[in-house]
């Protein structure tokens, strides 16, 4: 059974985030990781952290970072690879949406690396996420929340 929880493990979401910062030629995506993983709580103190668990173990990451009173960026859509294909990053971005709503955010925003992830790029549009912008190969993505 798969759940999202607001994180409550923020040792499993630093190992999440590493992971992530991998993956060949996401590096650009990771500028300030050191300052983030030092103190993820205080990083995303006006957003949040939400982990995914499969049998409760920690598979899923995802967050949301305050841009001002209205908007919102989400970051580190990230599924362990071995738990992929089973519509997890449908759900964590779900409740990432919902959590958004929840703040008080009327839009949110990400960037993404088409080439790079082309399956998270391909869902974030049969989602309804509109491309902003597209500049040397990272697109700037968002939605309207209703």
């Amino acid at each position: 059974m798969f759940e999202i929880r607001s994180c409550d493990n923020y040792s499993a979401a630093k190992e999440l985030i590493l992971e992530y910062s991998k993956i060949k030629g996401a590096e650009e995506c990771f500028v300030f990781l050191d300052k983030e993983l030092a103190d993820l709580k205080g990083f995303y103190q006006d957003g949040a952290l939400l982990l995914g668990y499969d049998a409760s173990m920690p598979v899923a990451t995802i967050a949301i970072k305050r841009i001002d009173d209205n908007a919102a960026e989400a970051k580190r859509l990230y599924i362990k690879p071995e738990h992929r294909g089973q519509g997890y990053a449908r759900l964590m971005l779900n409740a990432m949406l919902d959590k958004c709503r929840k703040l008080g955010f009327k839009e949110v925003r990400f960037t993404t690396k088409p080439e790079v992830m082309s399956i998270g790029y391909a869902l974030y549009k049969r989602m309804g996420f509109e491309e902003l912008k597209n500049d040397q190969g990272t697109a700037l993505m968002r939605m309207i929340l209703h």
